[in-house]
């Protein structure tokens, strides 16, 4: 028997996703406060310390405060939404993701009963989900590893939705195959992976390849999940085209519509 609420889903769209929720009579879905795109009038919201699981159920109001305090390490809101149907034969709640990118349903019975996501990946669950924190046991991938000592744990046996930037790709890492990839490309892994950074060959290299000091490497064996755009990516590219945006003249003529910067491969 399944611990967490059997819930239905259907994802909609194509680079602006959200995923819609389709609740039994007496079913929950919990998620991360503000992610509520809609939901029918038979669902009502609460908002909750924990997660709502059934680890979470047996803590005292000490032990929830003491989660919610990590919760805020993590940069996440210390309170979480629950959306329950509490009266129609099926009702629907819908959530949008905060960026563009893609939204992947994930069933945690198939992955051993927990995965590893980054920060800001989680969106929402079934009901008996537990969403934990995880230390990064190494100091160097704490460090430099792009997201910092802190990631996300969830745990459990029924479905959770993540969200990334730009397109999620999966890949089975076997044992001792080892992945190099870019520290903040890193959507989620299964507990098997290992997980550390090293320095990105030459200095110079570091310095001009535009890649950055440190590279992340994972190895298996295990499943992980990769971002092509993560959202700190994204950010920088704004910031430096709204720098830029101030000194742009004439940007309807055809000299005007010409940026050096671009002809010479800068940003």
């Amino acid at each position: 028997m399944r611990k967490a609420h059997e819930v239905e889903y259907q994802v909609f769209g194509d680079d602006m996703q959200f995923v819609e929720i389709i609740l039994d009579t007496g079913e929950t879905v919990v998620a991360e406060a503000g992610a509520m795109m809609y939901m029918d009038g038979a669902v009502e919201s609460d908002t909750i310390l924990g997660d709502g699981s059934e680890e979470d159920k047996g803590k005292g109001m000490i032990d929830k405060l003491l989660g919610a305090g990590k919760r805020a390490l993590t940069g996440e809101s210390i309170f979480m939404t629950t959306f329950t149907n509490h009266g129609a034969p099926k009702a629907a709640v819908a959530f949008a993701a905060p960026y563009p990118g893609k939204i992947i349903a994930l069933d945690l019975s198939e992955y051993g009963g927990q995965l590893i996501c980054q920060r800001d990946a989680f969106l929402c669950a079934a009901k008996g989900i537990a969403i934990q924190i995880a230390f990064q046991k190494k100091i160097g991938a704490g460090l430099f590893g792009g997201e910092g000592f802190i990631m996300q744990r969830l745990v459990g046996d029924g479905l959770t939705f993540l969200h990334a930037g730009g397109t999620i790709i999966k890949k089975e890492l076997g044992v001792g195959e080892v992945l190099k990839l870019d520290t903040g490309c890193l959507v989620a892994m299964t507990e098997g992976i290992t997980y550390d950074v090293e320095f990105a060959g030459s200095l110079k290299s570091a310095i001009f390849g535009g890649e950055g000091l440190f590279l992340a490497t994972l190895k298996g064996p295990g499943q992980v999940w990769l971002q092509s755009l993560p959202f700190s990516r994204l950010a920088n590219r704004m910031y430096a085209a709204s720098k830029r945006g101030g000194e742009k003249k004439g940007e309807g003529g055809l000299i005007g519509g010409i940026n050096m910067s671009n002809l010479l491969g800068r940003d």
